[in-house]
């Protein structure tokens, strides 16, 4: 079913083509609103009040903020949004207390352990990893850029810029919803959009039954699948669903999860459906969107079990909008001990080791340079370890290709700033040049070289309102030295075996997959406990998939250490399609075809057969 790529003669090899490829889409215009009202208000009322360095601390923290403001709901916003400025907070108070009563060496020491805990944290997930990036840029600007005001204002300040970005997300509504059916609640818009997209998932993988685009589409019902859970899993002040908005939206969720399986079960068996059987989940998410009941759907079609199981599943859903009501939402929930395992295991430890290392060196070489009066004539030194910071995370790309856009983007950012600082007036226009950065970070966002030349622009700007002089050709010459300790670092041996990472994430998901195979073979009638399964071995699944395709891009000295983990994914995601195929066929006529013991039994034996070639390829290159 998935076929290896092969690369072109004349294509760029992938660590160059990754550094040219940027993220599509439409243009998130809340997000540019949101963008625009965020840092220059602050600084304006800031300037008016005649605090200007406490307005640029809000201004920086609103801009973090910015950069964590993704789509999906309001209420996952206060998560994404909010745990990385309580931490970015908590290293800025650390590294302003630590840099005024601290020596450089045990300065360094500090900097250094507070990189390897984030670093180890961040391989939890993205807001992990979010709030391990915010404690540490916080941290490097609290010890190296000494801010007139103390820090019990400063970190206030710091909170306020966040909050008010939070703020503007929760309560300004979205401009489709100013244009749209005013009955529709706003405050929802988020989730109705990510269960909407569900249904569309469903249908165009329907479509695509037969096709070579049936892999693509069933992996594109996942990650609608992975975002409408994210959506609806938002902090709430009650346990269950306390609103009928709310509760409909829970319920429309819960009634796509069996429709997903039964897709699933006809891709995997390759059999063609009637044209109709696509119609009904596209009215379904018709009906979502404008929050409306699911009205008639196409006639059934029941000559086979997946196809049985589709038709059900359309009725139950046609029930549960009508109704409004259904089962709760199961949310994705770790145990504190799987988190521990995960934070000190392989994979938390190497990147913890690495992260330590570049933010140390890099605050290192910054207070050595600046107290060696070796470049420029600025007195701070928080660019080099805040750039580190940015470059060896892993989850923004491979090493080279975060390396080349970070020069690329630092470059332009610097130059562009050096001609908007020589003809506009201080500070009025430097403050609206805060705000248009403002703004065009969301779209900046989808390369990160494009990114990097927005907030160099904007935070350069930041620093010049707060009384510091121009400093161009000092960041160039930071971020380059910045780029070669994260270059050196990330090709250095570290204890254990290189790419622990990513075969932590392939074993989470063989665990998870596993899980759901054992437990549709026991014949369960817990058909909850079951779409919980299956939601996550999909989703390990596809976390997996991600980190082994960023390996995949490194140079051929890193990308080797990675080899074969996709070859032992594939043949996983073969088997958890398999899984599916094999609970639709158990719910209808309670035993499995000979076609499904011999495809599990097959997918066992090269399974192991992958697994095996892995393991010794790993040894042969650790040796």
């Amino acid at each position: 079913m998935f076929r290896t790529a092969r690369r072109a003669p004349h294509a760029l090899p992938p660590w160059l083509g990754h550094a040219l490829n940027a993220q599509r889409g439409p243009v998130p215009w809340n997000a540019v609103v949101r963008g625009a009202l965020a840092g220059g208000p602050l600084l304006i009322a800031a300037l008016v009040a005649g605090r200007a360095s406490l307005g640029v601390v809000a201004a920086i923290a609103a801009m973090l903020a910015g950069i964590n403001d993704r789509p999906g709901s309001r209420r996952t916003s206060v998560r994404r949004i909010g745990v990385p400025a309580l931490a970015g907070a908590a290293g800025l108070l650390a590294g302003t207390y630590a840099g005024a009563h601290l020596g450089a060496v045990a300065l360094t020491a500090l900097l250094t352990g507070l990189g390897l805990a984030a670093g180890a944290v961040s391989v939890i997930g993205p807001v992990a990893s979010a709030t391990g990036t915010q404690l540490l840029v916080g941290s490097a600007v609290g010890a190296g850029m000494p801010l007139p005001d103390p820090g019990w204002q400063t970190v206030p300040a710091f909170l306020a810029g966040a909050g008010w970005l939070l703020l503007l997300r929760l309560a300004l509504p979205t401009p489709a919803a100013l244009t749209g059916d005013l009955r529709l609640d706003f405050r929802f818009d988020g989730e109705r959009a990510a269960v909407a997209d569900v249904y569309e998932a469903v249908a165009a993988l329907l479509d695509a039954i037969g096709t070579g685009d049936a892999v693509a589409r069933r992996a594109a019902l996942t990650a609608a699948l992975d975002h409408a859970q994210d959506a609806l899993a938002g902090p709430r002040l009650r346990r269950r669903a306390s609103t009928a908005a709310e509760r409909r939206l829970h319920a429309q969720y819960a009634a796509a999860l069996p429709l997903g399986e039964a897709a699933t079960a006809l891709a995997w068996a390759e059999q063609a459906v009637p044209a109709r059987a696509a119609e009904g989940p596209r009215r379904l998410a018709a009906a979502v969107r404008g929050n409306s009941p699911a009205g008639p759907l196409p006639a059934p079609c029941r000559s086979d079990p997946a196809l049985r199981a589709l038709d059900d599943a359309l009725l139950h859903a046609a029930e549960a909008f009508d109704r409004g009501r259904g089962p709760d939402l199961h949310v994705r929930r770790r145990s504190p001990r799987s988190v521990a395992r995960v934070v000190l295991g392989a994979g938390g430890r190497e990147y913890g080791l690495r992260a330590g290392l570049c933010f140390g060196a890099g605050a290192a070489v910054a207070q050595v340079l600046h107290h060696g009066h070796w470049y420029g004539s600025h007195q701070h030194w928080y660019w080099l370890p805040a750039t580190a910071v940015f470059l060896v995370k892993p989850d923004l790309g491979p090493l080279v290709s975060r390396v080349l856009c970070r020069v690329a983007g630092t470059v332009l950012g610097a130059l562009l700033f050096a001609g908007f600082a020589a003809v506009l007036p201080r500070p009025e226009g430097l403050v609206v040049l805060v705000a248009v950065c403002g703004a065009l970070v969301p779209v900046a966002a989808r390369h990160f070289a494009a990114q990097t030349t927005v907030v160099t622009v904007l935070v350069l700007s930041l620093v010049m309102v707060g009384g510091e002089p121009p400093a161009s050709a000092g960041r160039i010459g930071e971020t380059l030295l910045a780029c070669a300790i994260v270059l050196v670092v990330g090709h250095l041996p570290m204890p254990g075996q290189r790419g622990a990472g990513i075969r932590a994430g392939v074993e989470a998901a063989d665990a998870a997959a596993h899980a759901y195979l054992t437990h549709v073979l026991s014949e369960s009638d817990d058909r909850a406990t079951r779409w919980t399964l299956r939601r996550e071995a999909y989703r390990s699944l596809a976390e997996a998939r991600a980190a082994i395709a960023r390996a995949a891009a490194e140079l051929p000295a890193l990308a080797r250490h990675s080899e074969g983990s996709d070859e032992v994914a594939a043949v996983l995601e073969r088997l958890v399609d398999t899984t599916t195929a094999c609970a639709v066929h158990l719910d209808d006529t309670g035993r499995l075809t000979p076609r499904h013991t011999e495809r599990l039994a097959a997918l066992r034996d090269e399974l192991a057969e992958r697994r095996g070639r892995m393991g010794r390829r790993h040894r042969t290159l650790a040796a």
